[in-house]
């Protein structure tokens, strides 16, 4: 179909959200650019490499409990009628200051507290509270086993034992551990370079006069782009010129995905998808989601371009639905589900049938204080920012559902989770 004829005829054909998404998918590539990070700094990196312990982590057997090391065989029949009796062994009083850990010897007790290095002879820790110090002398009041109430020297992490795979998104913990490991830098994807382009001759950055509008898109999805784990270029406006546009695509090629905002639809200043699809291909240009199904998505020199419209709401939505999964995949980042929470429908929420749905929602505990109750902002429309703004979350009613009644338990996703 022609431009013009695209133009008098609408969004008559859709596509499902879930075959765009494929089709998009299918053209993103993964990059392969990598540099090495201190952990400091790694932080939500996804790995280059597979990550092995190179040592034990304590690196010592140590005691599990408040009490005595000894050896377990010292102990055999003891009990609170017939106790073992034990001597100190030589520089066992004083146990947090002393220097070195004291030897073992059969018949002989050392002081110990929870964490403590294992004296080399003992290999079980008695209780405390199944103790009695008597003089020089320890009494014990339990038999034990070899290895009781002892941590082994791998007992977090074994020397050789497999971490984390190449892939993998490190999160605090992940530092946290391969520290213990040794471990002082490891190997990384780069982030994925996102191009944000904003559009319209309408646009200005601050103090509208009459007929213009503040530019916040672009602004927006540059912020979720760093969130989402990807760097992002945040371009001057491009007015609607296919000159300026054409341009504006080219010059960023470089990146490993172009987004735009605006001229997506099918007005007569509506020119983004067509300089794209001039310069490459636009594989998907309207897409069965409500609100804002004028999306357009393509591909440029083997560059993902998405193609977003320029009302603030369906700008977001789209980006979350396609520009998100698209950076993941580019940046071999995983493209986690958001966060829900179960909440009670406070209004009936319309849909159409063979449409996706996101109803804006604000949550709120329930006046008999059991559960969330969900309560729309705004259920359609695709201008209105603070619809999204002052929510929090949204309800997506599929596109088998006509609607979701008053009363309904629903998920409200939280699609500005840091993720």
């Amino acid at each position: 179909m022609s431009h013009d004829d695209l133009r008098r005829a609408g969004f008559k054909d859709r596509t499902r959200v879930a075959d765009a998404r494929e089709r998009l998918l299918a053209a993103v590539s993964p990059h392969e650019r990598t540099e090495r990070l201190a952990l400091e700094a790694a932080d939500g990196r996804a790995l280059a490499e597979t990550v092995t312990a190179a040592r034990d982590v304590p690196g010592y057997d140590r005691a599990a409990m408040d009490g005595y090391a000894v050896r377990a065989e010292d102990t055999f029949g003891a009990s609170g009628r017939s106790p073992s009796v034990l001597r100190l062994a030589e520089g066992a009083e004083n146990a947090d200051e002393r220097d070195t850990v004291p030897q073992v010897n059969p018949g002989e007790a050392v002081r110990v507290h929870t964490g403590s290095e294992l004296p080399d002879g003992a290999d079980a820790v008695v209780m405390v509270e199944q103790t009695e110090r008597v003089g020089d002398e320890v009494e014990v009041f339990d038999a034990l086993a070899e290895g009781e109430n002892v941590g082994d020297a791998d007992e977090d992490v074994a020397e050789g034992q497999s971490l984390y795979d190449t892939g993998h998104r490190l999160r605090p913990s992940d530092l946290g551990l391969l520290k213990s490991v040794g471990v002082r830098e490891v190997e990384t994807y780069e982030r994925p370079r996102v191009a944000v382009i904003p559009t319209g001759e309408e646009l200005v950055q601050r103090d509208p006069e009459p007929g213009q509008v503040v530019e916040t898109n672009g602004l927006t999805v540059s912020k979720l782009v760093e969130r989402w784990g990807g760097d992002a270029s945040y371009r001057d406006v491009v007015t609607d010129d296919e000159a300026a546009l054409r341009e504006a695509v080219e010059s960023n090629l470089d990146h490993d995905v172009v987004v735009t905002t605006g001229g997506s639809s099918v007005g007569e200043r509506d020119l983004t998808y067509e300089v794209v699809d001039d310069l490459g291909e636009v594989f998907v240009h309207g897409v069965a989601l409500k609100p804002g199904h004028p999306v357009a998505l393509g591909e440029v020199a083997e560059t993902p371009i998405v193609m977003l419209p320029g009302y603030p709401v369906a700008c977001v939505i789209n980006a979350v639905q396609f520009l998100r999964p698209a950076l993941k995949r580019a940046g071999h980042l995983p493209d986690d589900p958001f966060p829900t929470r179960e909440a009670t429908l406070a209004r009936k929420v319309p849909s159409e049938p063979g449409v996706r749905t996101f109803a804006r929602v604000r949550t709120e505990t329930r006046d008999d204080g059991e559960g969330l109750e969900a309560t729309p902002t705004r259920a359609s429309g695709s201008g209105i920012l603070s619809s999204v703004a002052l929510a929090d979350g949204w309800v997506v009613v599929p596109e088998e559902r006509e609607g979701l009644e008053a009363g309904a338990t629903v998920a409200v996703e939280n699609w500005e989770w840091s993720a």
